[in-house]
């Protein structure tokens, strides 16, 4: 599997995208703002999405691809989520207020979108891939998703703050390579960060203490503005996990 990061920063401006993560040519985790950057012959091949919550950051660009390109395709674009994810994107976005119901176009039996509910531990196979949900802990329902190409494994823990039973199913990959995970906010936005249920770089390295194998870590969703003093930061207190950076445009093969 090869994922390729189109956007992973807490926020927009200049070369800044929000969350959005290409698996091979045809799989998307989350759908953030980083989506349109693709070109149009490659958004036509995304057949998947994986939501890991409803924020808007993780899902502005799921109306605008399904509009673009549902005409052009044999098959419903489908996007996978918890239940409540799912119900949020119906009652919310594709509603014929804020956008049109495309399950229902151009007819409720050949849509162009398919809304998929997938409760915390499924999993869904393709071809040789397996994408399955793993806990998070947010201030909306959510979930992170690890990544089996057989060989070797990604965990991408989508928003989430302090969570003991993520550590469980990570501990329990033994052909982990990667591990992505959040750290929104600098030690200066502790509290904030507590609030919102997102990491800032001492949560973050009291949970990294709990991971058990060996992976490569990169740090994703930084605030706008804040990057450098929380990179450090966590480059202080979290030196022996060696963390990295996630940058737009970097790709990682597993």
């Amino acid at each position: 599997m090869l994922l390729r990061v189109l956007g992973c920063s807490g926020g927009i401006g200049g070369n800044l995208r929000t969350t959005a993560l290409l698996v091979d040519h045809d799989v998307l985790i989350d759908a953030g703002t980083g989506v349109a950057d693709l070109s149009l012959d490659e958004l036509v091949q995304i057949d998947h999405i994986f939501v890991t919550h409803s924020h808007l950051d993780h899902i502005a660009c799921i109306p605008f691809l399904v509009d673009s390109v549902g005409g052009m395709r044999d098959r419903p674009l489908t996007v996978y989520a918890l239940p409540e994810t799912i119900q949020c994107l119906k009652d919310h976005i594709f509603n014929w207020k804020i956008w049109p119901d495309f399950g229902a176009i151009p007819s409720p039996e050949t849509p162009f979108l398919r809304l998929v509910a997938m409760e915390l531990g499924g999993r869904v196979t393709l071809g040789d891939r397996v994408i399955r949900s793993v806990p998070a802990n947010h201030v909306v329902p959510a979930v992170g998703y690890h990544l089996d190409s057989g060989r070797s494994s990604l965990v991408f823990t989508g928003d989430t703050t302090s969570n003991d039973a993520l550590w469980e199913e990570v501990n329990g990959i033994e052909n982990l390579k990667y591990l992505i995970i959040e750290t929104a906010f600098s030690n200066a936005e502790a509290q904030l960060a507590a609030l919102s249920k997102h990491l800032c770089p001492a949560l973050l390295t009291a949970e990294l203490a709990k991971l058990r194998r060996p992976a490569r870590i990169f740090v994703t969703h930084l605030k706008p503005g804040e990057g450098a003093v929380t990179m450090s930061e966590i480059e202080e207190s979290a030196e022996q996990y060696s963390p990295r950076m996630l940058s737009n445009g970097q790709v990682l093969k597993f």
